[in-house]
């Protein structure tokens, strides 16, 4: 069976999301252009890697090519709309790419279906015929940006973490492994 790769030359949207509560949440990314939307599940840590490597690419590129790249966004450019329902899963993401396309000045992203064996690098940001399917995404600079705010946003939006350990805490409470073993509901204090 030949691979499907959903290409979004000029998304309307490309957001990082979530179904769910806090401690059970299923993160999302979403691509959408005119008519087209595409959900792809993602781990929590893909989410996280992928807003810091874009800060990263995009440095680089600000540096090596001379683009113009914003450091920051302004808080109307970020995405803070729900996502598009229904989310219905196109795939759960294995491997992730990135890339900078100096034609079209526009940052690459690739999301590659997750597989059984491991994938051979030379697919990801190329139109073979085998391998995974993809959705790959082309982003200006200041959009990049904006979907990496947005992400870290959607991440930091979870359980707070322990002010001991940094797991995150449990509604009905959090057995911290720095208080050895004990259930720490309610702070203490002495007067």
């Amino acid at each position: 069976m030949s691979r499907v790769i959903h290409v979004f030359r000029k998304p309307d949207r490309f957001v990082a999301g979530t179904v769910g509560e806090p401690g059970d949440r299923t993160f999302y990314l979403q691509a959408s252009e005119d008519v087209r939307t595409i959900s792809v599940t993602i781990e929590k840590q893909q989410v996280v890697v992928l807003a810091e490597r874009l800060g990263s690419l995009l440095e680089e590129v600000a540096s090596r090519f001379g683009a113009d790249v914003p450091d920051e966004v302004p808080d109307e450019l970020v995405d803070v709309e729900p996502l598009t329902v229904p989310v219905e899963e196109e795939f759960r993401v294995g491997t992730m790419g990135l890339g900078w396309d100096a034609d079209s000045g526009a940052v690459v992203v690739e999301l590659l279906a997750m597989t059984e064996g491991e994938v051979d690098e030379t697919v990801v940001l190329d139109d073979t015929e085998e391998g995974p399917d993809a959705v790959r995404v082309f982003l200006t600079p200041v959009t990049a940006r904006a979907f990496a705010e947005r992400a870290d946003r959607v991440v930091n939006a979870g359980r707070k973490p322990c002010p001991l350990c940094g797991e995150p805490l449990d509604p009905a409470g959090h057995i911290c492994p720095r208080q050895n073993g004990y259930r720490r509901d309610v702070d203490v204090t002495e007067d």
